[in-house]
């Protein structure tokens, strides 16, 4: 397996972990409002994330192949990003939209994390 695909199996690891914890969160705390906003925010960040990670890996395999590339699929994306922020705010009294706006970065925390603790391995 590439250096790439551990990467990306190391990062939908760890967002794996996180979403588990945001559902206990969820579950068990008083601030249900706040879990189920960073919930929502963190599963579409997942996706965005696993999106990303096969996009990227379907272009670097047609320029491996000398192929016309597409996109990266920045629009997808961003309509994921815009939906969610609907249903935060279509249904306010479960989501917490700033919660929700957090949960959209967690893909980030975990990549910078996960660079971060590959580094201080070498």
């Amino acid at each position: 397996m590439s250096n790439y695909q551990n990467m990306a199996t190391r990062q939908r690891k760890w967002m794996f972990y996180l979403l588990a914890i945001l559902v206990l969160g969820a579950g068990f705390t008083q601030y249900q409002s706040i879990f189920l906003g960073l919930l929502l925010g963190s599963i579409v960040s997942f996706y965005n994330l696993w999106l990303l990670q096969r996009k990227t890996n379907d272009f670097a395999e047609s320029v491996e192949k000398n192929q016309s590339a597409r996109g990266l699929g920045t629009v997808s994306r961003l309509a994921a990003v815009a939906l969610a922020v609907i249903i935060a705010l279509r249904f306010e009294e479960h989501f917490h939209i700033i919660a929700v706006l957090i949960g959209l970065m967690t893909s980030y925390l975990v990549i910078i994390i996960d660079f971060v603790m590959f580094k201080s391995k070498e």
